[in-house]
This record gives C-alpha cells, sequence and structure tokens, in this order.
C-alpha cells in the first residue's frame, strides 16, 4: 500500500510482535483504501469471527477483516450461508472489531436483513455499527440495491457492494456459477457504477472472469475486491480456514492454501488424548 496508508506491524513475520508491543498502530480507514486505489497497491483482507484470528490477522498487517456470513457454514455448521441471522452474527463481529486494533472491520448483513426495504437495511446497518462495533457493512447485489446503498450512506453507514456471484442468491442463480461471461460482462459492469455513484466506498466481485473484473475496476474510481476474480482488483479476500487449510475436503479454484493447520490440530489433539490415555499427561512438572 502507499506511503499514506498505514503501514502492517512489521517488515516481516519476525518484527511483528515487537513492532506491536512498541507502539500503537493507526488504524486503516476507508479513504486508505480509495487511496490504495489511486495508487495502484493492493491491499489483503480476510473473514474473521472471533478473538485470536482477528489479533492474529491484524498483527500479520491485514487490512480489512470481514465478518462475514460466511460464519453460517464455516462456524455455525450450516451447508450455506443463508441460514445465519443478524443476532448471530453480532457477537462474532464484536470479539473481531474489540480484537482488531488496526484494521478495518466490515461485517456482512445477512440474507433477510436488507432486501426488504432501505429503511430496513439502514436499521440493521446500525446494529451492525452500534451493537458489533463494525466500521462498515456489505450488502450483495447489483443496481437494484443502489437506492439501498444511497440510503444506508446518508445514514452515515459506510457500505461495500458484492456482485458477481453472491452466495445469498445460489437458488436464484442456479448455484455456485461463475458471473460476467460474453455478453454479461455489461450487467456486472453497470452494476458496479451504479453501486460506486450510491455511494460505496468499495465493490467486492466474486466467481468472475478476470477479464471482467478488470474492465469493471476500470470503470469505477473506488478500490475494488476480488474472491476468484483475477488479479486486477485493488484488494483480495479469502475465508480464512480456506486460506490456512482448516477445512476438509476440496478447495474452490481461487483458494490458495498457505497453511495445513487441520492436520496440524489433528495431530495435536490425537496426541493429546494419547498422551492423557497413556497417564503420561499430566505429569509432575503439571502437578501443584
Amino acid at each position: 500500500m502507499s506511503a499514506d496508508v498505514p503501514a502492517p506491524y512489521g517488515s516481516g513475520p519476525g518484527q511483528a510482535a515487537a513492532s506491536a508491543a512498541e507502539r500503537k498502530p493507526a488504524k486503516v480507514r476507508i479513504h486508505h483504501l480509495q487511496q490504495a486505489k489511486r495508487d495502484g497497491t493492493k491491499f489483503a483482507m480476510l473473514t474473521a469471527y472471533e478473538q485470536y484470528t482477528a489479533e492474529i490477522f491484524d498483527a500479520a498487517g491485514i487490512e480489512v477483516l470481514l465478518v462475514g456470513d460466511s460464519a453460517s457454514n464455516n462456524v455455525f455448521g450450516n451447508e450455506t450461508s443463508l441460514p445465519v441471522t443478524v443476532d448471530e452474527l453480532l457477537p462474532l463481529c464484536r470479539a473481531v472489531a474489540r480484537s482488531a486494533k488496526r484494521a478495518l472491520v466490515v461485517a456482512d448483513l445477512p440474507f433477510g436483513s436488507y432486501e426488504v426495504s432501505p429503511e430496513q437495511a439502514v436499521a440493521a446497518g446500525v446494529r451492525f455499527l452500534k451493537e458489533g462495533l463494525a466500521h462498515a457493512v456489505k450488502i450483495e447485489g447489483g443496481k437494484y440495491y443502489a437506492p439501498t446503498v444511497k440510503a444506508m450512506v446518508q445514514a452515515g453507514i459506510p457500505v461495500m457492494a458484492h456482485i458477481g456471484f453472491t452466495p445469498q442468491s445460489e437458488h436464484a442463480l442456479g448455484g455456485y456459477r461463475v458471473q460476467g461471461r460474453g455478453d454479461d460482462a455489461q450487467r456486472l459492469i453497470d452494476d458496479a457504477v451504479a453501486l460506486a455513484e450510491a455511494g460505496a466506498f468499495s465493490v467486492l466481485m466474486e466467481m468472475v472472469p478476470a477479464e471482467t473484473a478488470a474492465a469493471v475496476d476500470a470503470a469505477v474510481t473506488v478500490p475494488t475486491v476480488g474472491i476468484g476474480a483475477g488479479k486486477e482488483t485493488t484488494g483480495q479476500v479469502l475465508v480464512w480456514q480456506d486460506m490456512a487449510g482448516l477445512r476438509g475436503g476440496r478447495m474452490a479454484k481461487f483458494v490458495k492454501q498457505y497453511a495445513d493447520l487441520r492436520s496440524t490440530l489433528l495431530d495435536a489433539a490425537t496426541a493429546y488424548a494419547d498422551d492423557v490415555r497413556s497417564g503420561q499427561f499430566p505429569g509432575p512438572e503439571h502437578s501443584f
């Protein structure tokens, strides 16, 4: 990111803890993301749903933390993002916001919390900023929601828009399908322009061809964020359990796995259980 954007805690992994202890980090704000767009630099975004990952990702210099409705199928055990509610997400949002000292915290408005009217969306957004302590919210949908975005922004609620594949509309879209191919690319460009003009501070694109995402990015002055949308967006986002290899099974094509935490935790839990059963834990050094 540019010199105007708060730098990560350290210039390398080994310096993160020392730097965090030495100074209070400057917060990432919306205008820093907008500056990154103007400068042609990049920022990183990850989901977070609780204290420890929020602290770790914050210390790593992740600029944006998303308390996603993906908690539905990554925390609460649902098959999709559709069942999760505002009341379920608010405690997760508070935990992340209280734990992250630097990152911008964005909360998803879940399915059913904003579609009825702009007034409903404003009410839900207010709850996330007041009760969830979020800095901004994200909503899914195209230019149809431009009036909703405008109403929320006028109410003082920063909004990140989400177009392309929108998981809350998976039934209407016919499942997990790439959006914006061929002639459909212009629709996404029109959606992004309308949402940016309505006041969205950023546009997230999911499962969109790289050339379409690049065209969208060129058409708007606000920063774009991609997930399965090529490399031309200003930011990139992943679900942290995918990024760190906590989830089992097949990964989506757009996921890069940076660790294998599932195997690490499985090995640790297995070793612990074996020690308990054999009587090796607790040993004399663990007793009072």
